[in-house]
């Protein structure tokens, strides 16, 4: 079926078809790695011009050492509370469901990376396809399918250009409205500004940095465009390759990533989806 003859409702189902593929590779809250590996799959699909799930990638891996962290110190800390347990408990509990926001936000943009790109690839030129995917982002994703098909690599000032658009459509549909509740809710204040004030130590940088707010949006943004800026200068092939450095991707990522994710894919697809 031609692109040009697909109705409105047939896009809409597309797309849903895309995300609920999307989410089964997307995984459990914990599979960070598995995301990785669905991240790295679309840098790779881009010919290298989509920049945001390569270090999306980055993200993920050094959350898991930062949720494990954060998991121990909560543990070390709750023992202010050791004379009421119930209390301890529940402190613990909701740190658990605190961090899990953060983890399902990580899923939830995978997907959303996952489906805005293949559906592009396939319906970006329709002429509906922007009352599917934010006009904003169709534009900036449609540039690196446009660039492929052409056999050009866009620049790092395009490829910052394509970021920034994705980066911030994430901040605007996902991550910021999430984040301000999950804060509202987590009562323990001394975690909450802990965790709220992160070291990102992403493989590839040559000094980490600190969020002083990470609710505050402006500097989510600023430092999202650090991040960008960092991989850069480093090059993407570098950036790539210290995915290495988190000890958590087996060798056969590295040494076939493509042949790996169709593995992966075929395998999570084939099986029984969770009721």
């Amino acid at each position: 079926m031609a692109a040009a003859t697909i109705t409105l409702d047939e896009l809409r189902n597309a797309f849903e078809e895309l995300q609920a593929d999307g989410l089964r590779l997307a995984g459990g809250l914990n599979d960070l790695s598995q995301r990785a590996t669905v991240y790295h799959h679309v840098y790779k699909e881009s010919g290298g011009n989509h920049i945001f799930p390569l270090i999306a990638a980055h993200g993920a891996l050094w959350a898991r050492s930062w949720f494990s962290f954060g998991m121990k110190l909560g543990k070390v800390l709750s023992w202010q509370y050791a004379f009421n347990s119930e209390t301890r408990k529940n402190k613990l509990t909701k740190l658990e469901e605190f961090a899990n926001v953060f983890r399902d936000i990580n899923r939830r943009v995978c997907v959303d990376v996952y489906a805005n790109f293949h559906f592009t690839k396939r319906y970006g030129q329709h002429p509906d396809a922007s009352k599917v995917v934010p006009a904003d982002l169709l534009q900036a994703v449609n540039r690196i399918h446009s660039a492929n098909e052409s056999g050009v690599e866009l620049t790092d000032d395009e490829r910052r250009e394509v970021f920034t658009a994705h980066f911030l459509s994430e901040q605007q549909h996902i991550v910021g409205p999430t984040i301000e509740k999950a804060v509202a809710e987590f009562d323990w204040p001394l975690l909450r500004s802990l965790a709220l004030r992160p070291v990102i130590r992403f493989a590839y940088f040559r000094r980490p940095f600190l969020f002083r707010d990470f609710t505050n949006k402006e500097e989510r943004i600023a430092k999202g465009l650090t991040a960008f800026n960092a991989g850069a200068k480093a090059g993407w092939r570098n950036v790539e390759q210290d995915l290495r450095k988190y000890d958590v991707l087996p060798e056969q990522f590295f040494a076939k990533p493509i042949e790996y994710f169709a593995s992966l894919r075929e395998t999570i697809l084939a099986s029984p989806a969770a009721g």
